[in-house]
């Protein structure tokens, strides 16, 4: 006869707690029942930490060669152009190749880029034109192999685990923007910046690995030839359920991210500085990883579309309420939920392109997907910039907030049928 467990184990708890327990909690089943998926996911992880290390390292390199913030600022530009041009490109690619062999390319292309960075750094070359292209290539290679193994993961794990699986991707990226900076700051201070592109180099190995032992990948149904980029563009355009995840994804993006006016609100708003800044930078990326750690209860909602709409809401409601605070750590704490909610809404519109869309153009609308990612934030920085030099920052963030809320109610009023969308019988 086995021992009585001890008191206060798992097993002497209620029924219903050790089921709430473990519904609460992201659904790891993917990783436990399918190999592949999980050395790819695992990969993700790791040079996830390693790339946001080299995006710290290369903003420190390009400050300390210049001194001049302008010239930091177009980091972000040069990363700008190939990200969507690739982006588009890339999708048509990979609707059009052996995906595998696409995503080993694209990782090997950016660890190459990434001992690139590394030599520089180490011979003390001190050229900024350097880290610039370096920067630029780096964007390519991501935006030409990203929408390739985006549109492999329906092919790894069965339609039931989509959710959990894109919630996990959503663990491994937010770890990446959270772990990442926070890492790299520390060991750039301690040994350069040559240590964290070194580091960045090596942890490319496990993404590899990952690629390498996949089957083939080639595209099923038409993945004959060249794959049109035009024909994409259209397909999304037939496709109102799919369109308007990508619109509500818009909206969110445009109206309701004030990251560009931090800086005048940290100082506006709470007093603070620099620091001030980077925690409120970093709270929504907080906020998102918890969201995607708790998410077990994701798999249980059937009805993706009102599920997006409501996640939008939530955080256009968030950021209108952070515009009114004037309290840190209230304000901290709304752009968590904020990023909480965003993830939620990452989640579903994930799973919503990779079923509802055939697997032939899965890789041209993850092209498109980037390039909203890419330029919805973009648009944003300019919105809320334009906005606050015309009225202020708090009137800025408020009627950000609240056009975001109005978009949501106009796109669900517009097209009712994205409300009643099931996961059940997918329909694009």
């Amino acid at each position: 006869m086995p021992a009585p467990s001890p008191p206060g184990t798992e097993q002497d708890r209620p029924r219903w707690y050790r089921r709430a327990a473990r519904g609460a909690f992201a659904d790891l089943s993917p990783l436990r029942e399918n190999a592949d998926y999980r050395r790819i996911w695992f990969g993700q992880a790791v040079s996830s930490i390693g790339q946001q290390m080299t995006a710290v390292a290369v903003s420190v390199q390009v400050y300390d060669l210049t001194g001049s913030s302008f010239a930091t600022g177009l980091v972000g530009l040069c990363s700008l152009f190939p990200l969507i041009a690739f982006g588009l490109y890339g999708g048509a690619i990979a609707d059009s190749v052996d995906r595998r062999r696409l995503g080993l390319i694209g990782s090997g292309g950016l660890a190459v880029v990434s001992a690139v960075l590394a030599s520089q750094a180490l011979i003390g070359l001190g050229q900024v034109l350097v880290l610039y292209a370096a920067v630029a290539v780096q964007a390519g290679f991501f935006a030409v192999s990203s929408p390739a193994r985006s549109a492999m993961i329906p092919r790894l794990v069965p339609g039931h685990q989509l959710p959990a699986a894109n919630a996990l991707n959503t663990v491994s990226m937010n770890l990446g923007l959270t772990v990442g900076p926070m890492f790299g700051g520390v060991l750039i201070g301690a040994y350069g910046a040559q240590s964290a592109y070194l580091l960045d180099t090596l942890a490319f190995s496990a993404t590899l690995y990952a690629m390498w032992r996949l089957p083939s990948m080639r595209p099923l149904g038409e993945g004959k030839g060249r794959a049109s980029v035009l024909d994409g563009l259209r397909f999304l355009r037939e496709q109102p359920n799919l369109r308007t995840s990508f619109l509500a994804d818009l909206a969110a993006m445009i109206f309701g991210m004030p990251r560009a006016l931090f800086p005048a609100i940290a100082v506006g708003f709470f007093g603070g500085d620099a620091r001030t800044v980077g925690l409120l930078v970093s709270a929504p990326a907080v906020g998102a990883l918890i969201g995607a750690l708790f998410s077990g209860w994701i798999t249980r909602v059937h009805r993706h579309g009102a599920a997006v709409l409501a996640a939008v809401t939530a955080w256009g409601l968030s950021i209108a309420a952070f515009g009114l605070v004037r309290h840190l750590w209230l304000g901290l704490l709304l752009l968590a939920v904020a990023g909480c909610a965003d993830t939620v809404s990452m989640i579903f519109r994930n799973t919503m392109m990779q079923v509802a869309a055939p697997d032939e153009m899965r890789g041209r609308l993850q092209g498109i997907f980037i390039v909203v990612v890419a330029g919805g934030p973009r648009l944003g920085d300019f919105e809320s910039g334009a906005v606050a030099s015309l009225a202020s920052p708090a009137a800025s963030v408020v009627s950000g907030g609240l056009a975001c809320v109005a978009a949501v109610l106009l796109l669900a009023a517009r097209r009712p049928a994205f409300l009643r969308y099931d996961a059940r019988h997918p329909t694009p």
